[in-house]
């Protein structure tokens, strides 16, 4: 089990069949509609909105002026076994939804794909997998081309008939043993779909993969750990990989925030090395995967800093450049052809240790157990950030770990949940505002014309105004939330799966709601 997902799972517990033909035995949901709501209509075409990964809703009509309106208007609500989850969490916790073509396109955490008509809801078909995931909850979902629906499983990519399911193409044989499993969104262009393992148990960690999007067929393979470094291994039970979807750059590159090396202090001070490409953004060429660059944000990582945050593409003072970051609660602007470092901001609540990593590598760290640490292992911005008029947003989480010894690789999260939503100057790295949350914004940022939308953990979703930071909407949902939402059109998705029971008392099966302003 990777760090990554150990940590969700620990998230959670803190608060609160053979792949099988495109329908089901029985079904898997049930859709309820308010008829005296608008119809839903608009797109979400990208995992995050775009190629550029800045999570716009471009075409969205909602704004300030009419967010208040917001209503119901659908929701498709997981029933049976199909609402378990993963380790309590819920179904549709980490999932990322797509609409395409009037249908949304969202994937459980049993890796079970479902198109649904986003007018009315109704279920057009199903492809079940049932094959749940190996090591906790998310990020889950697919990516729509062509008309191709192409996804994975713990162990499968495949691609499917976006109108009917049928499958096109699926390969069980990419990834060998010790090399993780995957669970990513995937990004496609190029002809070609990218995504990777989100860890890796041997010499080389995991590994980022390019495939023919026509025929499956294997690109090129990139590994996420040096294995000729001597001082370099895969530690534990996992390291590096990758688990957000990855940038598609205008350049011919393609740009994956990688996980971390998950070892111990212990480790970390005794056997330092750098663990590239461990906590890093790595810029591949997009038709032979070959390195352009790599900027490490944490080199000898031991407190599980990814650095996962899907890339962001914008440009900075003329020049091209890309936007990272992490759970080490930093933001970076990186040259986009050199991966020069052109600024770095801390965001959210930092100890005054952020260099003890570091510090490890050069042999002049003493530290004794039990230590603290925050950002912790579920902190910093561990959701995917926003982009849009020189500004990013960005969701921090407030929440401090412990490790008992320094031969533990992972800790325990203590004291309340809190979080943040900042925005920074995309120029400069200068904050322009900090709004305090007083729950885990899990929803992701997405910008709406003047408004940024997420979700908060205990079930809230909330719209901020983007000049100010003022919260100028909240909605109770239905359950709690941990997943990205869109925004598409009129409407605003939120696919409201975390646990059956959360820090707000919120129940109920998972579910996707669909709301639409007047």
């Amino acid at each position: 089990m990777s760090i990554r997902k150990t940590a969700w799972v620990a998230l959670i517990a803190a608060v609160s069949l053979a792949a099988a033909a495109c329908s089901s035995s029985g079904a898997p949901g049930t859709t309820t509609r308010n008829t005296k709501a608008a119809a839903p209509a608009g797109s979400w075409l990208q995992p995050n909105g775009n190629l550029s990964n800045t999570r716009v809703a471009t075409g969205s009509v909602i704004s300030s002026a009419n967010v208040g309106s917001l209503r119901q208007a659908w929701t498709f609500k997981l029933t049976g076994t199909a609402a378990a989850g993963v380790a309590g969490t819920g179904s549709f916790a980490g999932v990322n939804p797509i609409v395409v073509g009037g249908v949304v396109y969202i994937q459980d955490l049993d890796a079970n794909v479902y198109a649904l008509s986003l007018k009315t809801g109704k279920l057009k078909w199903e492809y079940q997998v049932n094959t749940p995931e190996k090591s906790g909850p998310g990020p889950d979902g697919v990516a729509v081309a062509n008309g191709i629906v192409y996804g994975d499983t713990p162990t499968t990519v495949f691609a499917l008939h976006a109108s009917t399911g049928k499958v096109l193409w699926d390969d069980k044989r990419l990834l060998s043993k010790g090399q993780g499993s995957f669970e990513i969104q995937p990004a496609v262009g190029n002809g070609a779909v990218y995504l990777a393992s989100a860890y890796g148990l041997g010499p080389g960690g995991g590994v980022l993969f390019s495939l023919n999007a026509a025929t499956g067929k294997v690109i090129w393979r990139f590994n996420t750990l040096l294995a000729q470094d001597p001082g370099v291994r895969a530690i534990g039970a996992g390291s590096g990989g990758a688990w957000q979807t990855p940038l598609i750059g205008t350049d011919g590159s393609v740009t994956f925030g990688i996980g971390n090396p998950y070892q111990n202090a212990a480790s970390a001070i005794s056997q330092p090395s750098a663990q590239l490409y461990t906590d890093s953004d790595v810029n591949l060429d997009a038709a032979t995967g070959k390195l352009r660059w790599y900027y490490q944000g944490v080199p000898n990582d031991f407190k599980d800093y990814d650095m996962q945050a899907s890339p962001i593409a914008t440009s900075i003072g003329g020049q091209p450049a890309v936007i990272g970051g992490g759970k080490m609660g930093y933001v970076y602007a990186m040259n986009a052809v050199t991966g020069k470092l052109i600024w770095k901001m801390p965001v959210g609540v930092h100890d005054g240790h952020d260099n003890a990593s570091l510090l490890a590598l050069e042999h002049k760290l003493t530290l004794k157990a039990p230590y603290s640490f925050e950002p912790g292992s579920l902190g910093g911005v561990l959701t995917n950030m926003a982009l849009a008029d020189g500004t990013v947003y960005v969701a921090t989480i407030d929440w401090p770990f412990k490790v008992k010894t320094l031969q533990l690789p992972l800790g325990s999260p203590y004291g309340p949940a809190r979080g943040e939503i900042v925005a920074l100057n995309v120029n400069t790295g200068k904050v322009e505002w900090d709004t305090k949350m007083p729950q885990m914004p899990l929803g992701a940022m997405t910008v709406s014309n003047d408004l940024v939308f997420t979700t908060l953990f205990n079930g809230v979703l909330v719209a901020l105004d983007r000049s100010t930071g003022a919260v100028v909407y909240r909605h109770d949902l239905p359950t709690s939330a941990n997943a990205p939402i869109a925004v598409a059109g009129n409407a605003v998705i939120v696919p409201d799966g975390g646990p059956a029971t959360s820090a707000s008392n919120h129940g109920g099966n998972p579910q996707l709601v669909v709301y639409t302003v007047h």
